[in-house]
């Protein structure tokens, strides 16, 4: 048993206790924020969250648990990091884990299980840049060089509907682009166009 000086560590164990209180404070903070929304609340219960994707460019098709038993799943982190990787470079990325809750949340919201068939995941920064030079509808500060946006469609789903779903959820950006057969959502602020 360690001896201690009872006047010599009193304030730091006041310190401790005062910092263990402050984090429990945030996390019960953190989860009744969460639980606010209905949406975050359906999601906090899942048992297991999953996502197909099937890379236009790649051919590559994923479907994977990417959060089961409570806790994230890294092998299907991993898997899902790669095939939304930047195709024309290799790079890849940590996805933003709130993106992949919206699409989780957006495929149940069109009740379906199909993949989302991606036009745009990851994208360098070389390759936004060189993608910004190409056209001004590509942003030169785009979230897709952060990982936190994704240009998606699914077989089947009419483009429109799947925008409409998007928005309601108010969680994100919203772009629609029907002559290039996509919908662009990300988890910055909450915009459409």
């Amino acid at each position: 048993m360690r001896k201690t000086d009872s006047i010599g560590d009193q304030p730091q164990q006041r310190s401790l206790a005062a910092g263990r209180r402050r984090i429990l404070r945030l996390g019960v903070a953190g989860m009744a924020s969460a639980l606010a929304s209905p949406a975050l609340a359906r999601i906090a219960g899942a048992a297991d969250r999953r996502l197909a994707f099937y890379n236009l460019h790649t051919g590559e098709r994923v479907r994977t648990t990417y959060w089961a038993n409570g806790e994230w799943n890294p092998d299907g982190l991993q898997e899902i990091d790669t095939v939304l990787r930047d195709f024309r470079t290799g790079d890849v990325t940590t996805i933003d884990r709130r993106l992949l809750d919206l699409l989780y949340r957006l495929s149940h919201k069109m009740g379906t299980r199909r993949p989302f068939h991606v036009i745009s995941g990851y994208r360098s920064p070389k390759t936004n840049a060189m993608l910004a030079a190409q056209s001004s509808g590509v942003a030169r500060r785009s979230l897709h060089t952060k990982g936190m946006a994704i240009d998606i469609r699914i077989p089947g789903v009419e483009l429109a509907d799947l925008r409409k779903a998007a928005l309601s959820l108010k969680a994100g950006g919203v772009g629609y682009y029907p002559n290039s057969d996509f919908v662009h959502v990300d988890t910055g602020r909450v915009r459409f166009w």
